[in-house]
């Protein structure tokens, strides 16, 4: 995240994990542990040059993904990864699994977005209701609702809402003022606006 901070421009660092990691990034990928797993994944905005990571750390590999050229991709896990397992930041806890597109489920670099909403949130002084539109996993759903804020988590997928649910259950947020809904955010905001 940029802020600008005494008429400066700042990038906000997501720099509090404990149980993620970007442990090294060279020609096109990014070497990452994510609580006891370490991942080889591919990331196109990598373009130096800081050696093989396959060579580097290949005793040091639980899984890798590898693109394919026709889309998408596969993983190759070379160690035995459970089919789920789970990270916190903070208080937040966030049900990480490998999905055929090189993801897991959460992008650790939007802490620093959470932290910012919470921060918000909190000093706010009044009820807040969130809206968070193409809202994948929850991560800023579960977030928002870490704060006390009424959110509504929109996005088309079944299974990203299936999963956000599974998020706010392990954050300990199931009773919280949550809507989840499956719907196509264009078509949802033109119909929420009229």
């Amino acid at each position: 995240m940029i802020s600008e901070v005494g008429g400066c421009l700042s990038m906000l660092l997501a720099d509090k994990w404990k149980d993620y990691e970007l442990i090294d990034a060279s020609l096109g990928q990014k070497y990452e542990r994510w609580g006891d797993i370490y991942l080889l994944r591919p990331d196109p905005q990598v373009i130096w040059d800081n050696g093989d990571l396959m060579l580097k750390y290949h005793n040091k590999i639980d899984a890798i993904y590898y693109r394919s050229n026709k889309g998408g991709g596969h993983w190759d896990n070379l160690k035995n990864i459970p089919s789920a397992w789970k990270i916190t930041y903070n208080n937040l806890e966030f049900n990480i699994k490998q999905m055929g597109f090189k993801h897991t489920g959460l992008f650790p670099e939007q802490a620093v977005n959470w932290d910012f909403m919470i921060d918000k949130i909190k000093k706010a002084n009044r009820p807040i209701k969130v809206l968070n539109l193409f809202a994948y996993t929850g991560g800023a759903t579960v977030a928002c609702l870490s704060a006390g804020a009424h959110v509504t988590h929109v996005d088309s997928s079944r299974g990203m809402v299936d999963w956000c649910r599974e998020n706010v259950n392990a954050s300990g947020y199931s009773g919280s003022n949550i809507r989840y809904l499956v719907d196509d955010v264009v078509k949802f905001v033109q119909r929420e606006i009229r």
